[in-house]
Order: structure tokens, then sequence, then C-alpha cells
């Protein structure tokens, strides 16, 4: 069952990102919208599920939330010396979010929020506690650090032989004993120390990159 489902996300994933990029044909520096897809939209549309959409709602959230900071990143609207680029992004997927709910006008369930005292509309996840307690800040944080082990993963992933990410997959984040790691992957200790060593020095390093791009 859980096989299908990752199935029917990584064609859905596919499909968006074609779509997405498809969009993006007349800006310049496509290849770097394409890798800003693939950072961070695991981290949308995580916070888009458990802020109550469906999957296929989620998937718009990701579509649209990185369209519009396109579309903005051109006008040069995020500014740096007004807050985190963090922030900044958790805002424009919480408005995304908020026009999917207003999509479920017949839904009275999952409806659009109500007002808050600053005028702006509130989803399903802010209305879980009191808005002033902040439960979307703290989802999105717990999502953020997550997303971006998850992309610095990735990214290294693509520099190192897929033994030894194996071998680091299974003796660091999997978390096996030694003795496990070589009977199950027939390699030595010292393969096993050294996978840990360069794996982990260079995820270090795609993770300060990442954090430090985010601002």
């Amino acid at each position: 069952m859980a096989d299908k489902e990752d199935a029917k996300i990584e064609s859905a994933y596919a499909h968006t990102r074609k779509s997405l990029i498809a969009k993006l044909d007349n800006w310049e520096d496509q290849r770097t919208w394409d890798d800003f897809y693939k950072t961070y939209w695991k981290l949308i549309y995580a916070v888009g599920l458990k802020a109550g959409l469906r999957s296929d709602e989620a998937f718009d959230v990701v579509q649209e939330t990185i369209l519009s900071i396109a579309k903005q990143s051109k006008k040069k609207m995020y500014d740096p010396e007004k807050g985190s680029f963090k922030s900044w992004l958790m805002n424009m997927t919480r408005w995304r979010i908020n026009d999917q709910f207003r999509k479920r006008k017949k839904d009275t369930a999952m409806s659009i929020g109500e007002w808050d005292d600053e005028g702006q509309k509130t989803s399903a996840v802010e209305r879980v506690e009191d808005p002033q307690s902040g439960a979307l800040e703290r989802l999105w944080d717990i999502e953020w650090k997550n997303n971006l082990a998850d992309a610095a993963l990735a990214k290294v992933k693509s520099q190192v032989s897929p033994k030894q990410y194996q071998i680091f997959d299974c003796y660091v984040i999997r978390e096996w004993n030694a003795s496990k790691v070589q009977s199950r992957l027939g390699v030595s200790m010292s393969q096993v120390y050294l996978a840990k060593h360069r794996v982990g020095k260079i995820l270090k390093k795609e993770l300060a990159k990442l954090e430090e791009d985010a601002g």
C-alpha cells in the first residue's frame, strides 16, 4: 500500500515539475528554478498536507507557490533586510494554502477560515490553536529542518558512489551497528568508517550551504 502511495506521489511530483518548468520556459536561468523546486517542493507539499489539504491540492500549492515566488523574484519583491527567506517562503505557502481552502466552498468543514485581528485569512492549521500561538510557525519549523536534511542528502547522493551512500545510510541514518553493516553489505570495517567520514563531511557542507542560501 505504501509503495503504491509513494509511486502516486512520485508521479504527481514529476507531472507538477514538468508543468512548472514549462511555465518557466521563457525565463532566464531555468536550471536554477528546477533546482529550487527539487529543494523545496517536499517542504511545501508536507505543510500543505498537514494543514488539511488533499494530495492533489497540496501539489497545486507547490506549483502555485513556486510560480508566485519566481514572478516576484523578477520584481525583487523579497527583501532580505525585512526578514529571513524561511519566513517569507512560509508566508507565500500560507497564502496558497488559504487559496485552496477558499476553493472548498461546498465543504463547510474545511472551508475558509475567519478573519484574524490583522484582517488576514487563517487556514485550518492555524485554527487548531489560538492564532497567536503560532501553530503554523511550529509546523513550518519542524518541516523546514526535515526538508533541509533531505535536500542535503539528495545533493550528497549525487557526489558519492552508490556503495558509499548505502553504507552511510545504513550506518548513520538507519543506525545499524558496524557489524550488521559489514555482514549485510559485504564490506570491511575500514569501508564503513571511511564512508561515515567522507559522506558525513560532504553532508555537513551541503547543510551549511542550504542554511546560508536560505538566510
